[in-house]
C-alpha cells in the first residue's frame, strides 16, 4: 500500500521538495515518513486505508520533516517588548544604509586588505578609523569583535605582567559571566584593587601607584547602579594622576554612547520634535572621556551606538599602535561585513542624520505621544475583530543591553487579549507567527510596546495579530 520511494520521487510535490532541499535529504525524509506510515497502518490507523491517503500522508510528513531540518535557527522577529537593546533579540537593528552597505560589500570582492594607492597589500585595521577619530576626537582607533575583546586586548597590550589599578566598586560582572577580574587574569595583568565597594577616592588611586603600575582602569558599571553614600574619582582626577605619575588611564565605557549634538557635524543631530537631548540619563559619552584626557577608551558598537557587534578602542596614537600590533589582534579582528556596517553607521553620525536614521537612536528619541498614536491605530484594528480585546495603558520602555540601568522611557502599551486564550497561551501563539512576535507579560496581561517595533513593521504586526 505504501508506494516505493522511486515512485514517490516522480510526483510533482516531491520533485519540488528535491529542488528546494536536495535529493539526498528528500529521500531520507521520504524513508522516515514511509516508516512512520507503516507503523500507523499496522496500528490500525483508519485514515490510511487507501494508497492515495498513504501517499498524501508520506508527502506531507516528509515536507514537515524537511522544513524542520532546514529551518534556520537564526530568524527575524518583531520586538514588541519595549526593550530597545534586547540582548536575546540581537541588540541594535542596523540602519538601512548599513544593511545596504553590508550587502554591497558581501556580494563581491573588496579592499579589505588592499591598498588602492600602492596597488598592493594593505591593512584591515585602518577601516573606520578616520570616522571614529572625527566623531570622538581621539587620535587613533582600532576595531575588534566585541567590547569584552577590546578590554582584554587593551589590558594584554598595555599591562601584561604589571599592575592595573581598579576601584573595588568597578569590578563588575556583565552578561555571560564576563567578570573584570577574570578578564584581567586572562590578559596577564595583575589586579590592584583600591577603595571600597561604594567609595573610592583619588587619594586611594594615588597611594596605589608604584613602579609596578602599568595602567589605571576605570570601568563604567553599566548594568547596575550604587546609590546613597558613594564616591568615585572624576575623570579629571584620574587624568591629573595619570599625568603626574606618567601612568596611562584607560576607560571601559561599555555602551558606546555618542552624544547627539545640534550642529549637524561630529556628533549628529536630533529631530526638532524630539525629547531632551540626553534620553539615556547619566550614561557617559565617549566624546566626554576623550576630551577629559583619558588615554584609551573602549566601547561597544552594537549598543547605544546602534551598529554591528564590535569592540571599538580609541585613544592616543602610541597606545593604539601597541594594541594594534599585539598578537591577540589577529584573533580578535573583525571581518569585512562588520567594517561595512560600522562605517555606514558612523557615516550617519558624521552626516548629522543619526537621530533619524539609526533605529536605536530613533527609538530613544521617540516621544510617548508618537508611540501612542501608533498604538491607537493598532488597538482600533484589534478591537474591530470578534474575540479580540485591546486597550492602551501607560508604561515604561527599557534601554537594555546593560546600558543606563534604572532609566526608563515613558511609553504607551497595548494590553491585548483573545477570548479563550490565557496571556501565556496567546504569547505562545504569537511566537509561532512568521515572523514571531515577541511581547511581554506583566501583571497577568500581555503587553505590546510599539517603541521597539520598527514603524515599517506596523502593518505586518497588525496582520499577524489578526491571523493569530
Amino acid at each position: 500500500m505504501i508506494p516505493s520511494i522511486e515512485l514517490l520521487r516522480r510526483r510533482p510535490a516531491v520533485q519540488a521538495l528535491e529542488a528546494r532541499f536536495g535529493a539526498d535529504a528528500t529521500v531520507d525524509a521520504l524513508r522516515a515518513a514511509a516508516a512512520e506510515a507503516r507503523v500507523a497502518i499496522a496500528g490500525g490507523d483508519a485514515s490510511l486505508t487507501t494508497e492515495a491517503a498513504v501517499t498524501d500522508r508520506v508527502e506531507a510528513a516528509a515536507a514537515l520533516r524537511l522544513g524542520d531540518i532546514f529551518r534556520p535557527s537564526l530568524e527575524p522577529v518583531i520586538n514588541a517588548t519595549g526593550v530597545i537593546l534586547h540582548t536575546n533579540l540581537g541588540r541594535a537593528p542596523l540602519a538601512p544604509s548599513a544593511v545596504e552597505r553590508v550587502a554591497e560589500i558581501a556580494r563581491g570582492y573588496s579592499t579589505l586588505e588592499y591598498d588602492l594607492a600602492r596597488g598592493g597589500r594593505g591593512r584591515r585595521d585602518v577601516h573606520a578609523e578616520a570616522l571614529l577619530c572625527r566623531l570622538t576626537g581621539a587620535d587613533a582607533a582600532v576595531v575588534v569583535n566585541n567590547n569584552a575583546a577590546a578590554t582584554l586586548l587593551t589590558l594584554a597590550a598595555l599591562a601584561a605582567g604589571r599592575e592595573v589599578i581598579v576601584s573595588r566598586g568597578e569590578l563588575v560582572e556583565i552578561g555571560g559571566g564576563f567578570r573584570v577580574p577574570d578578564v584581567m587574569a586572562q590578559s596577564g595583568a595583575i589586579l590592584r584593587e583600591v577603595g571600597t565597594t561604594n567609595k573610592t577616592r583619588g587619594s586611594d588611586v594615588a597611594a596605589a601607584i608604584s613602579e609596578k603600575t602599568a595602567l589605571i582602569l576605570r570601568v563604567h558599571p553599566s548594568n547596575f547602579r550604587i546609590e546613597g553614600f558613594t564616591e568615585r574619582p572624576s575623570l579629571s582626577d584620574l587624568v591629573t594622576l595619570s599625568r603626574k605619575h606618567n601612568v596611562p588611564v584607560a576607560e571601559d565605557l561599555g555602551s558606546g554612547y555618542l552624544r547627539l549634538g545640534t550642529d549637524g557635524g561630529q556628533t549628529g543631530v536630533r529631530p526638532p520634535s524630539g525629547p531632551p537631548s540626553d534620553p539615556v540619563g547619566t550614561e557617559p559619552a565617549v566624546q566626554a572621556s576623550v576630551t577629559a584626557g583619558i588615554d584609551v577608551c573602549c566601547f561597544s558598537g552594537d549598543k547605544l551606538l546602534g551598529g554591528p557587534q564590535a569592540g571599538i578602542i580609541v585613544g592616543r596614537t602610541a597606545l593604539i599602535e601597541r594594541i594594534r600590533k599585539h598578537p591577540l589582534m589577529r584573533a580578535l579582528r573583525v571581518d569585512k561585513m562588520t567594517y561595512a556596517a560600522l562605517e555606514a553607521t558612523l557615516t550617519e553620525y558624521a552626516a548629522g542624520r543619526a537621530a533619524v536614521t539609526i533605529p536605536v537612536q530613533r527609538m530613544l528619541t521617540m516621544t510617548a505621544e508618537e508611540v501612542r498614536r501608533r498604538a491607537e491605530t493598532l488597538t482600533a484594528a484589534l478591537a474591530a475583530i470578534p474575540g479580540w480585546r485591546a486597550e492602551i495603558v501607560a508604561g515604561t520602555s527599557a534601554i537594555g543591553g546593560g546600558s543606563a540601568p534604572g532609566v526608563g522611557l515613558p511609553t504607551w502599551l497595548i494590553a491585548a487579549a483573545k477570548d479563550g486564550l490565557s496571556p501565556d497561551a496567546l504569547d505562545a501563539r504569537l511566537r509561532r507567527q512568521s515572523p514571531p512576535i515577541i511581547a511581554r507579560i506583566e501583571d497577568g496581561r500581555l503587553l505590546l510596546d510599539l517603541r521597539t517595533v520598527l514603524p515599517e513593521q506596523d502593518a505586518r504586526l497588525a496582520a499577524l495579530l489578526t491571523s493569530a
